[in-house]
């Protein structure tokens, strides 16, 4: 719509040098590397059981508007706009800014839902005044930015807001009326695979990848591995730095086996072969890496 197109104009010029660089800030905060990174520290430094719910959460929301996404078909304002909007911080840097594939479709905003999902859980979870408006206003500058970078129209971070929320509602609704675990986040992931037959984007891939890793990775912890949480800071140093150590160790040695244009390619097995590499890293962070915790606080007691 012209109206948000203006609007983007607008902040765009009026913004300014230091506005450009808050716009990559909360670019990272809402991104893959922004979610992973808050998932790491609540998983492995805080509290296990609320890590794990966030990283459920986390999964969902990207799925379902990245099939939400594949539906609408909505180009990013820059790609329709070349020439009134700028784009200040793409998806894939690597990538042509017309590649959709890498790229992704605009409506809704996956930063300003997965934002909204998982910093309300947190806030749900820690109750406390401060961190509700902590949340709040990080959730709208993320939003806003992304309204900056030009990667979405207003509208799109207005429903990415309501779908975040709405991805904690249904996940509510399946906790509460679906006892088994494993009936349970069948039900979830039965939702997301109809997109196995229309989207053709790495976000969805890469998200149904996590959720499978995460459902899998969640009782077998629980069952073989049985981590403690810990308020040590050498350990919580260590725990973390292991686990984004795992993360892009597993992503290099699991392109290894497949050529980059096999990887690019916009085929299904391509894609496919993105989701299992997925789920094999988010199995392993959150499922088997926490069994080598107890050798960190050995290190810590030693010294």
């Amino acid at each position: 719509m012209e109206w948000e197109v203006r609007i983007i104009e607008w902040i765009q010029s009026n913004l300014g040098f230091l506005g450009t660089h808050f716009a990559y800030l909360f670019s990272f905060v809402g991104g893959e590397m922004g979610m992973m990174v808050l998932l790491v520290v609540v998983l492995f430094c805080w509290k296990k059981e609320v890590g794990q719910k966030l990283a459920l959460v986390i999964a969902s929301v990207h799925t379902w508007l990245s099939l939400i996404k594949a539906a609408v078909l909505r180009l990013r304002p820059y790609m329709e706009y070349p020439d009134r909007v700028k784009a200040l911080a793409p998806v894939n840097s690597e990538a042509s800014l017309t590649d959709v594939a890498a790229q992704g479709y605009s409506f809704p905003s996956m930063h300003s839902g997965a934002t909204a999902a998982s910093y309300f859980t947190l806030a749900r979870e820690i109750k406390k005044k401060w961190f509700w408006i902590f949340a709040s206003v990080l959730i709208f500058l993320v939003g806003f930015f992304r309204v900056v970078t030009g990667n979405h129209y207003p509208t799109d971070v207005l429903a990415g807001w309501t779908l975040g929320f709405a991805t904690i509602g249904v996940l509510d609704l399946l906790e509460k009326h679906v006892k088994n675990y494993w009936i349970r986040n069948l039900i979830l992931l039965a939702t997301t695979l109809p997109g196995l037959f229309y989207v053709s984007t790495d976000d969805y891939y890469t998200s149904l990848g996590l959720l499978v890793g995460v459902i899998v990775a969640i009782p077998f912890e629980q069952k073989y591995v049985k981590y403690e949480d810990t308020r040590n800071i050498p350990a919580m140093i260590l725990r973390t730095l292991g686990g984004f150590a795992l993360y892009f160790g597993l992503n290099t040695l699991l392109k290894m086996p497949f050529s980059s244009d096999f990887l690019e390619s916009e085929t299904l097995i391509a894609f496919l072969v993105r989701t299992a590499r997925y789920a094999i890293i988010m199995f392993v962070i959150v499922g088997v890496y926490p069994k080598v915790f107890p050798l960190f606080e050995k290190i810590r007691k030693s010294k």
